[in-house]
């Protein structure tokens, strides 16, 4: 994999999620494609137009737990588990955050949010499923950008915990 830090060409436009893994060294690749204003569900859009399957592209939802924000990575082919989410990280109900509130938190817009270099740091759980990829695809911190990385990197970059949080 190669790593990307510059703002745009080829390798992909240069936002707080490919700093962030740049500065600690994370190897990635960089993955723009065309996004589409009229797309609503932005990780399917994202699958297709990389051409790849959606067990394999994943999804960033910001969820409040017992009034702490979370971040939860899932596969696009999948639901979160919100009951699974809560048991994660030792609350006793989650529920998905106000998109207003998940962007001012994380500093990305809905559509591209990252798990990666947001503006204020959340605990990060990553669905179990990341680790039967050698390479998972998260947002790379706005819509049409995709970055491509091992998943024991993705939860060393996030802090975070590879947990069963997604369900069908």
């Amino acid at each position: 994999m190669t790593r990307s830090t510059g703002a745009g060409g080829a390798a992909g436009p240069g936002t707080p999620a490919t700093v962030a893994l740049a500065a600690a060294g994370v190897p990635f690749t960089a993955h723009p494609y065309v996004h589409h204003d009229t797309a609503t569900n932005f990780g399917a859009e994202a699958a297709a137009e990389l051409g790849l399957s959606d067990d394999r592209v994943f999804k960033t939802l910001v969820a409040e737990a017992d009034g702490v924000l979370v971040v939860a990575v899932v596969p696009v082919s999948r639901r979160l588990d919100l009951k699974a989410l809560a048991a994660a990280v030792g609350a006793k109900k989650a529920q998905l955050a106000d998109p207003d509130v998940a962007e001012r938190r994380t500093g990305y817009v809905v559509g591209g949010i990252s798990p990666l270099g947001q503006r204020t740091t959340l605990p990060t759980v990553v669905d179990a499923s990341a680790a039967s990829f050698a390479t998972v695809f998260v947002s790379g911190g706005r819509r049409g950008f995709d970055v491509e990385l091992a998943p024991d990197d993705l939860v060393r970059a996030t802090g975070g915990r590879l947990l069963p949080i997604a369900r069908d």
